[in-house]
């Protein structure tokens, strides 16, 4: 122990020179008191230095009791020491009580020293690890993540976003501290904490992985919630973007694209800023519903808001329907063509519909004069069939041509060509089902 002494003494005296060079220092104007800080600040410095935390803590007691506004150090140093002496400590309740500790010293600290945002989100990161399986402390470990966002906006280390939905997480779970509503926007706005950082090119994907997590785990979201709590809320206030879009993007997300809810908060997006994914998932909307009429002016808008050939196949072909369910034949026709030409994928499905709408049209074209003229339409729909490769299709054409005897009767021949009249006007090359 002498030796101890004598080495705090001598660590006390080349202290003594660098602690009066430097700025900052508060140091009693007592001559005793200011001799007994100088040996307690090298004693706990000592200590910390060798590790022995324990031991550093008793020093820097006195110092925080008999001279609070010494030096900022004693607070920066001592949640090393504190934090050091809760990791050895072998008590639970001494354990805790160093934890606790910590956090007293970074409110002394904001007694003393202006410069909370410096250091709010050390406490934020000690009061997680420390509290967050503390059902009576959890509130308050969250409430110091608040604190960090109401200064700093954001935070440096961006991970603790993750520990800070985590807390409203358990804060939830532990003391039913939140509704839904409450925990959804609080989801909404860490997300965009995030956001925020990710703009500014740091890596987000563990924090954003872990919300989502959580976000499941809570069983936040369903397609109830949507539509009996969200859809209410926006029908109260449809100008409410921010609502609209939150609603959009969890109905894609929990695939309840089927609602009500969706299709209002479709229009008013789509009608506020549209995009082309916007106005085709409405016009199928309308389509689903059997509102052709509403749909059509939607898909030629998402028409001229397509980005490539393939986005503007998918509108003319949904048009091709709309006009064929309208009883518009040729622009069917005209629409489904198009598909066919902008996107090679398109195609079947495209010439499909064609040679549907010349099956269709066999009432409507036939004048009942010639039966070979009257079925010609199916050698049309033959055709259109066979470029869409549909053989299952093609066959029930085909069984639908006129006999070898029907073009005998009527003095035609297999091989000769035939203008289809009505809408169709095409020439087809006639042929005989047996």
């Amino acid at each position: 122990m002498k030796v101890k002494h004598a080495l705090v003494g001598f660590f006390s005296l080349a202290l003594v020179g660098m602690a009066q060079a430097q700025d900052g220092w508060n140091w009693p104007a007592d001559e005793a008191m200011e001799a007994q800080a100088r040996e307690y600040n090298a004693a706990y410095v000592d200590y910390m230095k060798s590790e022995q935390f324990v031991e550093a803590t008793k020093p820097l007691r006195w110092l925080y009791v008999n001279t609070p506004s010494l030096n900022e150090s004693i607070y920066i140093n001592g949640i090393i020491v504190y934090h050091g002496a809760a990791g050895i400590a072998s008590d639970e309740a001494k354990k805790k009580q160093y934890q606790d500790s910590v956090i007293t010293i970074f409110e002394m600290r904001k007694a003393n020293f202006d410069n909370e945002d410096r250091w709010i989100e050390n406490k934020a990161y000690y009061s997680y690890n420390y509290y967050k399986a503390n059902k009576e402390k959890v509130g308050d470990a969250l409430a110091t993540f608040d604190r960090v966002v109401e200064l700093n906006g954001n935070f440096n280390t961006i991970n603790l976003v993750a520990a800070y939905f985590d807390l409203v997480y358990r804060h939830s779970a532990y003391n039913k501290a939140f509704t839904k509503e409450e925990l959804l926007e609080r989801y909404e706005k860490l997300n965009a904490l995030l956001a925020e950082a990710e703009a500014e090119g740091k890596d987000v994907s563990a924090p954003k992985q872990t919300l989502e997590q959580l976000v499941v785990a809570m069983e936040l979201i369903d397609c109830d919630f949507i539509e009996n709590t969200m859809g209410p809320k926006l029908a109260a206030d449809p100008t409410n973007m921010v609502l609209a879009q939150q609603i959009f993007k969890y109905s894609i997300q929990y695939k309840c694209t089927s609602s009500p809810t969706f299709l209002t908060v479709l229009e008013i997006i789509d009608s506020e800023s549209p995009t082309f994914s916007t106005s085709q998932v409405r016009a199928m909307r309308y389509m689903q519903n059997k509102e052709y009429e509403k749909a059509q002016p939607v898909l030629e808008k998402a028409l001229t808001l397509a980005e490539n050939d393939v986005q503007k196949a998918e509108v003319h072909y949904d048009l091709a329907k709309i006009h064929g369910v309208a009883g518009r034949k040729s622009a069917a026709r005209s629409s489904a063509q198009e598909a066919a030409k902008l996107d090679p994928e398109k195609a079947k499905e495209a010439w499909t519909l064609i040679a549907q709408l010349y099956m269709q049209s066999y009432n409507d074209c036939r004048k009942g004069v010639s039966r070979v003229e009257d079925q010609a339409v199916f050698i049309a729909a033959y055709n259109a069939y066979q470029r869409a490769g549909d053989s299952k299709g093609m066959a029930d054409a085909r069984s639908r041509f006129p006999s070898k005897e029907e073009l005998f009767t009527e003095s035609r021949q297999a091989g000769e060509t035939h203008t289809l009249a009505c809408w169709i006007g095409e020439t087809v090359t006639l042929a005989t089902r047996d």
